[in-house]
């Protein structure tokens, strides 16, 4: 009799919280959108709590998937009334355990600069979604590199640009991001791990965009790209460095 009380007491527990699991599952949804040439781009929605302030448009670095680098960094954002877009870019991989499902469409990883059509897909299918909601780009690494040139060429609805440690170099040639510090017109805040302060084109590349007058924040500790908000990537605290994206996302989205 107690055992048949207490499988009772556990399919009642079930049934009371599978609804809400439910209802959390049902809310991300998978979408995909042409970039530039026809490429299909995965991607996946994730709705704000309650009205959406802005939607961010999450890019990864190389090797990785949108699911994959954003998965920890995700609640935090949606839980602070922003909707996102993480997106699947056609240079990727399976870094942090997911799967790019736009690289698996392909076959293949493409090259770094390639993806600069897939972020103005992104783009373009954002604005037809949800056409009066303020955008805000979110790349890392060289996805990075690539927001902050593509806020120069096409800004329309663009309120701010965070840029977690943009890539520059050989690998970067013909998408540089240097050259659009000055040109950029939206706000942009750039954060680096103190660990790569140190490379000369880092510590270069930090001074051209002071120069032009946007904020780069130093993470210490930190480590590469987006990955700096996630205390277990990191190996230590990231309350900081979460104070100063979130300063910034208070600023340009209200």
């Amino acid at each position: 009799m107690p055992h048949t009380r207490r499988r009772l007491a556990l399919l009642a527990a079930l049934l009371l919280t599978a609804p809400t699991i439910l209802t959390v599952a049902a809310q991300q949804r998978e979408v995909r959108f042409p970039a530039a040439g026809g490429q299909m781009v995965f991607g996946t929605w994730y709705p704000a709590e309650g009205t959406a302030r802005a939607i961010i448009i999450a890019l990864h670095q190389g090797g990785a998937s949108g699911d994959a680098e954003y998965g920890p960094i995700v609640p935090r954002l949606t839980a602070g009334g922003f909707d996102m877009l993480t997106v699947d870019l056609r240079s990727g991989g399976d870094r942090f355990g997911g799967l790019n499902r736009t690289v698996q469409l392909r076959g293949s990883s493409a090259d770094y600069c390639d993806a600069g059509a897939d972020i103005a897909g992104a783009l373009r299918f954002v604005r037809m979604q949800a056409p009066d909601t303020p955008i805000i780009l979110w790349g890392s690494s060289f996805s990075a590199a690539l927001v902050i040139r593509e806020a120069v060429t096409d800004s329309a609805g663009v309120v701010g640009v965070l840029a977690f440690s943009p890539a520059s170099g050989d690998p970067m040639a013909g998408c540089q991001p240097e050259q659009a510090a000055e040109r950029i017109a939206v706000p942009l805040l750039v954060l680096r791990p103190r660990s790569e302060m140190a490379l000369d084109h880092v510590g270069q590349q930090a001074v051209r965009f002071r120069m032009a007058g946007h904020k780069v924040v130093v993470a210490d500790p930190g480590t590469h790209g987006s990955s700096m908000l996630v205390a277990e990537r990191v190996d230590g605290p990231v309350a900081g460095t979460w104070a100063e994206v979130e300063g910034f996302l208070r600023e340009v989205a209200p």
